[in-house]
């Protein structure tokens, strides 16, 4: 009987870390952290001695004995973990046989390029960075779209994943998110859109994400690239200009940059650009496809946000030269 009560007690008492160097998740209240994977086929054995093998000071037999005792050891589930110094025996059972695994998480910002895409996948905490020195063309060959352009075609959102998954893996994810959510909206297309193709949707919402300064100003931004279109009028849109420019631009777009022809310069060039220029999110996609009604050809940022939009070249240098002025006169 003693020894029952003495094997109860040990299997509901924190393990303990061991004297080795683990990870400090909190500085101002610090909580040992210990990361534990186990790999898929690992027999219930092995995932003991990989417990203590990873610093938690418990006795890989004992903790054997206890896993085969209890009739779960074949439920274990491979994945990352981790292991806390509070933990018992029975509570890290439990975590093991519900795949309780650690998570981490990386966010695509909307209005992000795929090269910004890219350089947050490398910085991002345990996540296999394995297509590191893999152009643009070979991740999406191997992403399975082979021959088209990756800009805009990843869905900005938080993704989960757990530790040691490759950012493939993350790619993949927010590739089939993005065509879910273009083809949903694509399903919503009215008469009044002058777009004939969900990319050509995922285009000018990209355009419209780089445009926009207020949230509530997205489908009057719509409106004007529209209204362009109809007409046949240029698009004049300065992100397409910097997007065109690459790393050749320093951050100052210049009136020379304007008239430097490139694929996409919608200054010398009619119509949409050949691709988007940066990840889209779901409201500006649906501004993209329902622009506001209006008759407005042109806008200007107002310097606190917002645009201001006029139907006229009249209407639009008299308010240039307002905003402008105004913008001129907080800066001296």
């Amino acid at each position: 009987m003693a020894l029952l009560v003495a094997a109860i007690a040990w299997l509901q008492m924190p393990m303990g870390l061991k004297d080795v160097t683990v990870r400090t998740e909190n500085m101002a209240a610090p909580v040992q952290v210990l990361d534990l994977t186990i790999e898929p086929g690992t027999s219930p054995k092995g995932v003991a001695q990989a417990i203590a093998l990873s610093g938690a000071d418990v006795s890989p037999h004992l903790l054997w004995v206890w896993f085969r005792l209890s009739g779960q050891a074949r439920h274990i589930k491979a994945g990352s973990y981790e292991i806390t110094a509070e933990m018992s025996p029975k509570s890290v059972l439990s975590m093991l046989t519900r795949g309780e695994e650690s998570l981490k998480t990386i966010t695509l910002v909307e209005g992000w390029t795929f090269k910004q895409f890219r350089q947050a996948l490398v910085k991002a905490d345990a996540l296999q960075p394995t297509t590191q020195n893999l152009s643009d063309s070979d991740i999406m060959a191997q992403l399975g779209r082979p021959g088209v352009h990756p800009e805009g075609r990843f869905y900005p959102d938080t993704y989960t994943y757990g530790k040691g998954a490759s950012d493939v893996s993350v790619m993949k994810r927010a590739m089939k998110s993005m065509d879910l959510h273009l083809m949903q909206i694509w399903s919503q297309k009215r008469i009044r859109s002058e777009l004939n193709s969900p990319d050509q949707l995922l285009i000018l919402a990209s355009i419209v994400e780089k445009e926009t300064g207020r949230a509530s100003d997205r489908p009057m931004i719509s409106a004007v690239f529209h209204n362009r279109l109809k007409i046949g009028m240029r698009l004049q849109t300065d992100p397409t200009v910097i997007y065109g420019l690459g790393d050749a631009f320093d951050g100052n777009l210049r009136r020379g940059d304007l008239r430097t022809d490139t694929p996409y310069n919608t200054y010398t060039r009619a119509g949409l650009p050949p691709t988007p220029i940066a990840m889209p999110g779901k409201a500006a996609m649906l501004a993209a496809l329902e622009p506001a009604a209006s008759s407005a050809l042109y806008f200007v940022a107002r310097g606190d946000g917002s645009s201001h939009f006029s139907a006229t070249l009249n209407e639009h240098n008299q308010a240039v030269n307002r905003y402008q002025r105004g913008i001129a006169a907080q800066g001296q």
